[in-house]
């Protein structure tokens, strides 16, 4: 997160967050944010600058979009428990509680033109959508799956896009409805790639120890009846999550050895060729950033996952 962005963000909290406490606190969850290496505020950049936009918001619509994003991960962090080291996480949660509700807030109040509130709004609650589906069991199968990722991950990727489009007078609609689906596929694909690397992590964050069934997972629970039945019995609840934790190695070995990675991979390469499609039928856009975008948007690399 560069330094226009974060002066963005503390003058919304300046604006918003008015007793000491929570001012602090809500800087302090901004440093953490501002620590990762995401490119959350340079996807509504890039989005705008190669459509020829050269709106003096620019910059507050992409501290906008980070503000967004540390919004719902926090809330992913309040209802996983699985990140005990964050700071909203380690501080008091009635506190964390009001800085959500605060940076709720400061959204609200910068959303002051016309159709961005009803934009962010729907696009946030395809996302809230998804999360449900997740945290709820509901997914069962890979077309569910795939429906709470579009809804999940691709809602936010659209929101970073259309924050930067937005604000470009008389962008064709095919070329937004482009840019939309191009977006949700690039989500789909990232969320995959998080998901194929938690099932092979050895630590409280794996996705086999809280029962998600991700799409590595569904193609494991596929054939681990006559494979690996530990992994059917700790799902069907016969086998105890003490047990589980004690036998972790294998459980990331089995799914080292089902091939789930390299289904993963297959099925990425396919959301990666629809990207390319959409792309391809953008009409010429601005450099440098059409060529940041394609970077951060349909990355030409070949993704490998590591136990963290």
């Amino acid at each position: 997160m560069d330094e226009s962005i974060l002066v963005e963000l503390h003058r919304m909290v300046d604006e918003y967050a008015l007793e000491s406490t929570l001012n602090a606190t809500l800087r302090s969850f901004i440093a953490e944010k501002a620590a990762e290496k995401t490119s959350w505020a340079e996807m509504t950049r890039c989005t705008h600058r190669m459509l020829g936009g050269r709106s003096p918001d620019l910059e507050r619509h992409a501290a906008l979009t980070e503000l967004i994003i540390l919004l719902l991960d926090i809330v992913d962090d309040l209802q996983d428990r699985d990140s005990p080291t964050r700071p909203w996480m380690s501080c008091d949660q009635a506190v964390t509680l009001n800085a959500v509700l605060t940076m709720f807030a400061a959204i609200l109040g910068n959303c002051d033109r016309p159709g961005i509130g009803p934009m962010i709004g729907g696009l946030l609650a395809r996302s809230i959508q998804g999360q449900q589906a997740d945290i709820t069991d509901k997914v069962r199968t890979e077309e569910e799956y795939f429906r709470m990722v579009a809804d999940k991950s691709g809602a936010l990727m659209q929101l970073a896009v259309s924050m930067g489009y937005s604000l470009v007078e008389g962008v064709e609609p095919d070329t937004l409805k482009a840019l939309d689906q191009l977006a949700v596929c690039a989500g789909i694909v990232s969320q995959i790639e998080n998901d194929a690397r938690d099932v092979l992590r050895l630590d409280y964050k794996n996705d086999l120890l809280h029962k998600k069934r991700t799409l590595p997972v569904l193609f494991m629970l596929e054939d681990s009846h006559e494979e690996f039945p530990a992994l059917d019995a700790y799902y069907a609840g016969s086998l105890s999550r003490e047990q589980f934790i004690e036998r972790q190695h294998q459980f990331v070995q089995y799914a080292r050895d089902s091939g789930c990675i390299e289904y993963c991979k297959v099925v990425q390469a396919l959301y990666k060729d629809k990207a390319n499609e959409l792309y391809e039928l953008l009409p010429p856009m601005l450099e440098p950033w059409a060529g940041q975008f394609r970077e951060i948007f349909v990355p030409d690399y070949d993704v490998r996952y590591n136990a963290s």
